[in-house]
């Protein structure tokens, strides 16, 4: 009698802590989605209607490790946005590909139509450093001009060449082109790839240009100078994007090196900012199965 009131114990306390443990998960995804809900709220009070909302975010491995929820709440945190570019897209199997789509299928079933845009692997050094890039909009809001492309004129010069897009409002006269990059690391220099990039307006025959992404260093290096000083500004400015492994002093962001880059002669700027997905940090380990950056966002009009 005593065995089987001990084995009875036994299994409550598994079951208990099997609950607890599937519990604390959810809450914590639940607190990472409120986070986001309310970051949202503040952005639609302060947009104007006939402005374009962009958000770019490096999904960490995207394809690799991300279950079901974790797409879920990655298509809630970008919903409320006009265009989405991607980077970190994984290019070694099909799984990065078919994230992608199931991010689609997720923003469809949220109120609006959304297409979407995945990039050929990069031609990259090595399999291990190849990547697809993504593009998500939605159809009521913009256009897609032409079929989005690598720039192959870069391909020798960058490790994960840009992939490049070319898109109109609805209600809009001119196009503009969004052009979306993932650095090499920071270590290696990754502005002797951005140098190039003061050549787009000319390459694209257009001033209407948002250059964006993750380049693995900040707004205040010198390599922006040459843009800088044709009227480009950047639309973060010293607000860190990425998330530590661990909180250090009640802090878990670390470094600015997500951003866009728009020409202010242009494109009028309304806000930009991060989206902070975290919020605390008893959520930064389950905020790091979605993505180790923030993705950052520019509200604008297009002139």
């Amino acid at each position: 009698m005593n065995r089987l009131i001990q084995y009875f114990f036994v299994v409550s306390l598994l079951l208990q802590f099997s609950c607890e443990s599937k519990s604390s998960k959810n809450s914590k995804l639940k607190n990472i989605q409120s986070a986001t809900l309310n970051a949202q709220e503040t952005i639609s009070k302060k947009s104007d209607q006939n402005s374009i909302k962009i958000l770019t975010w490096n999904i960490q491995d995207l394809g690799q490790s991300k279950n079901n929820d974790e797409i879920l709440t990655i298509a809630k945190i970008i919903k409320s946005y006009d265009i989405i570019a991607v980077q970190e897209v994984v290019a070694k199997d099909p799984r990065g590909a078919q994230a992608v789509a199931k991010i689609a299928d997720n923003l469809n079933r949220m109120g609006n139509k959304w297409d979407y845009s995945i990039s050929d692997p990069t031609k990259s050094p090595s399999g291990n450093m190849s990547e697809r890039y993504a593009y998500f909009w939605k159809t009521s809001k913009v256009k897609l001009i032409s079929k989005p492309f690598l720039d192959t004129e870069l391909e020798d010069k960058c490790i994960r060449e840009p992939y490049i897009a070319e898109f109109k409002l609805k209600n809009g006269k001119d196009s503009f082109f969004i052009v979306n990059f993932h650095s090499r690391v920071h270590s290696e220099n990754p502005e002797n790839e951005i140098v190039y990039f003061k050549d787009y307006p000319k390459r694209l025959n257009s001033d209407r240009i948002f250059i964006l992404g993750d380049f693995n260093l900040n707004e205040k290096h010198i390599v922006w100078n040459d843009l800088y000083n044709s009227g480009y500004k950047s639309a973060i400015v010293n607000s860190p994007t990425t998330l530590k492994r661990n909180c250090k002093r009640n802090k878990y962001l670390n470094y600015s090196i997500d951003n866009i880059y728009y020409d202010s002669q242009n494109i009028e700027l309304i806000n930009s900012g991060r989206i902070d997905f975290v919020g605390e940090c008893s959520n930064l380990s389950k905020a790091r199965t979605i993505s180790d950056h923030l993705p950052v966002y520019i509200d604008c009009i297009i002139r």
